[in-house]
């Protein structure tokens, strides 16, 4: 697929239709608007294999678990972000057929992602009896008000004359693809039409979630509005308006489709028909134009701190700006109710709940591109789940408090059903905690430890002392039978990554009870007699833990084992496996795969980049330069961590070549799967690796640090930071960094490894 998309700074486009890329490129150009997204599906009818997609941010099916052999311990059901009743439907006749661009006659196609201003346009020319006209489509979800989307249809006649209708509908007879066992999700509770408008309600099993869709729409010929009625359709579970029209050769006919979207989760159902009409009127009379200048607005607004821009690759470029439009599209912080599922409002897969993911990958992104309130709704996320994940605790075995956050979640329960994944990847709890620390370093807010932060901690750490066994023969504690980040290795003793993200979350709670007991002693009289924590028992058995707890070391190489037993796996390395084999997970079957040495993402290294300040540069270039030979990051996880510790080590073939993966893998379709929606939250990791990495940003003893390193081929490279109520742009070139603070505040950093005090209105300048 690589090259398919034309290379563009600031759009995505596609040049001529090829319907064997039509799911992929339903993914590639998604819209969303952090309340709802779609996939872009066609408005008219299409026949080809198409993955129709409407998504709601927050509404889900607890979809039954299906399993052949069922385990203490596992989840009732797997919760799925839904695929929700189809509003964007318009059928279209021409002289009678059906227009269908699987079987008409094409001669051209064009399909735009305007990131900037963040629409989708598609435009192309059929041949009807021998006749042309052009069509040309936009659409956007409106950043602005963000239960309504637009459409925009035209049809210009070049030389033919005739009938020509269009019939918008909103459609509930969905399903979703990866329904376990082949059921609807949806149960439709009332329809209603008119001559203009019609709405839809709907009501998921189970969850008893409700959805309203309303729509109305206006048509105009050559400019002017035309009045041309409506035949009003209504069905149980559908509902259109059929609108007849003429056109002759030259005339251009444009039909306008709105549509407001709502769900229970922010409208109470008894008045969500009231509401949706409400804000469908609303859109309609401010029309179509300002609708889209408030939108684009928003973006321009979104846009002023969040660009990246890199001068000389308009590859890199791209890569870039995609990324972080899909991210800005997915969650806007909003509502701490939500969170980011892995393909966001972008396909089906992962079932759009919440992985580990958002604190690792995603919390970086939004700590430094939007207000700190954003990254602090999903912490207070978790914290609000932590009663769920003491009780997924109590499922498992562990007792007095000890809280085992979710693999994957809507709700705070545990819906994941694979043993290894559910039951051994237990690192997911240290990124939580790690999260909270990053949140407080980043922004300064210590007091989110007395609000929210220590009683997660709490929980974790009970958590951690619980799972931690002591060895005899080894005089150690262990941790055992659990799977690190890399999937490729499952039941594994004494995973590096994961004792060592245990053992920092140990320490960092201990360190939040001192801090919290000085400054705050009321908030923590409270937390103690609400946690029933028992000090002196419990801190003493961590500190106990943090002496003598095991981690897996290779005395002759000189880098930290994965786990025990590494090396007694034949060493092989990713470059000598046949290509025809990659990527091996579709390839190989899972027991080749489980007793290989081949890494699927950064594992080790993930622990060093998290915590690289423990480790000197020879440290972390002998593991790099062990680990990374036997990883085929085959998963959208793994680049970003590598390119960020290549540039720390001065690797720039490496860290530009895994930067190129990170940013494009959905583009290049690099593990061939972008049919099912985007790798979303690997986004997140995208940014960081041209922050982190090639930016040389990170916060050290609360003092933010630069330490640039820019690619050969780059003649510059720039972006905007918001750092502790500052914003700080950027800008390197091939001599110098120069970092501007047009705000109000003075402020302290390194920069190019000496300190430099860069005052409000001014700024400073280092030589790299």
């Amino acid at each position: 697929m690589k090259g398919y998309y034309k290379e563009d700074p600031w759009s995505i486009i596609e040049e001529g239709f090829d319907p064997g890329m039509q799911e992929a490129s339903e993914s590639i150009f998604s819209l969303g608007n952090g309340r709802m997204g779609q996939r872009a599906n066609f408005e008219e009818q299409y026949s080809g294999e198409s993955l129709q997609g409407t998504y709601l941010a927050g509404v889900y099916y607890p979809d039954k678990t299906r399993v052949g052999w069922w385990k203490n311990g596992y989840p009732e059901y797997f919760a799925k972000v839904l695929n929700a009743p189809n509003w964007i439907g318009i059928d279209v006749e021409i002289d009678g057929k059906m227009l269908d661009l699987h079987t008409c006659e094409l001669k051209e196609f064009r399909r735009e992602l305007n990131m900037r201003q963040g629409y989708l346009e598609r435009s192309f020319t059929v041949v009807v009896n021998e006749k042309i006209l052009n069509i040309s489509v936009r659409r956007f979800l409106s950043m602005k008000r963000d239960e309504i989307g637009a459409i925009r249809y035209g049809i210009k006649s070049w030389d033919y004359t005739g009938p020509l209708a269009f019939t918008p509908y909103i459609d509930g007879n969905v399903v979703n693809r990866d329904s376990n066992y082949d059921e609807q999700f949806w149960e439709m509770e009332k329809t209603g039409a008119t001559e203009g408008s019609g709405y839809l309600v709907a009501k998921t099993r189970k969850s008893g979630f409700v959805t309203c869709m309303t729509m109305g729409h206006e048509l105009h010929l050559n400019q002017k509005n035309v009045d041309a009625g409506a035949k009003v359709i209504e069905k149980p579970d559908y509902v259109a308006n059929r609108i007849e029209s003429r056109v002759k050769s030259g005339d251009e006919i444009v039909f306008y489709k709105y549509a407001s979207v709502l769900s229970s989760m922010n409208q109470h159902p008894s008045v969500i028909v009231e509401e949706g009409e409400k804000l469908l009127r609303s859109a309609m009379e401010t029309g179509f134009d300002l609708l889209f200048k408030e939108h684009s607005d928003a973006w321009e607004s979104n846009w002023a701190h969040s660009d990246i821009v890199i001068q000389g690759d308009t590859a890199a470029q791209q890569g870039i700006r995609f990324n972080i439009f899909q991210l800005k599209q997915t969650y806007t912080g909003k509502d701490d109710r939500l969170n980011i599922g892995p393909k966001g409002f972008t396909g089906e897969k992962y079932g759009g709940s919440t992985y580990w993911d958002t604190e690792a990958y995603m919390i970086p992104f939004y700590l430094s591109t939007a207000t700190p309130d954003v990254s602090r709704n999903l912490l207070i996320y978790r914290y609000k789940h932590l009663e769920m994940a003491i009780k997924n605790g109590e499922k498992l075995g562990f007792h007095d408090g000890a809280a085992l956050y979710p693999m994957v979640t809507m709700n705070g329960e545990e819906c994941h059903n694979e043993w290894e994944i559910t039951f051994e990847e237990i690192h997911r709890n240290g990124a939580i905690a790690y999260a909270i620390y990053n949140y407080i370093r980043y922004s300064g807010d210590r007091d989110y430890l007395a609000e929210y932060g220590l009683e997660v901690l709490l929980g974790i750490s009970r958590f951690w002392q619980q799972r931690i066994s002591w060895a005899e023969e080894k005089g150690k504690y262990v941790i055992l039978g659990v799977t690190g980040p890399n999937e490729y290795e499952n039941n594994v003793n004494n995973n590096w990554y994961t004792n060592k993200i245990a053992s920092w979350t140990l320490k960092y709670t201990l360190e939040a009870l001192a801090y919290v007991k000085e400054t705050h002693p009321s908030a923590y009289d409270q937390i103690i007699l609400r946690a029933g924590f028992k000090l002196e028992e419990e801190t003493v058995a961590w500190k106990e833990i943090l002496d003598r707890l095991h981690f897996p070391y290779h005395q002759e190489l000189g880098v930290f084992l994965q786990q025990d037993g590494f090396m007694d796996k034949e060493q092989v390395m990713a470059a000598d496996l046949d290509p025809a084999e990659r990527p091996i997970n579709q390839r190989w079957s899972w027991d080749r795969i489980l007793r290989s040495c081949f890494i699927k993402q950064a594992d080790v290294l993930q622990g060093i980049y998290l915590f690289e300040d423990e480790y000197d540069q020879e440290t972390i270039k002998r593991n790099f330069e062990f680990y990374e030979p036997r990883t085929v990051h085959e998963s959208s996880l793994s680049p970003c961590v590598h390119s960020i510790l290549a540039s720390r080590i001065g690797m720039e073939e490496k860290a530009y070549e895994m930067y190129l993966r990170t940013s494009r893998l959905d583009l290049d379709d690099y593990n061939n799967e972008v049919d099912e929606g985007l790798h979303i939250t690997s986004m997140g990791g995208t940014w960081m690796s041209l922050v982190y990495g090639f930016g040389g940003m990170k916060v050290k003893e609360g003092l933010l640090e630069f330490n640039p390193f820019l690619p050969s081929s780059w003649k510059a490279l720039s972006f905007t930071i918001l750092y502790r109520g500052s914003i700080l742009k950027v800008n390197i070139n091939k001599k110098q960094v120069s970092i501007e603070n047009p705000g109000s505040e003075d402020l302290d950093l390194l920069l190019c490894g000496s300190m430099a005090h860069l005052r409000a209105g001014g700024s400073v300048v280092a030589d790299l």
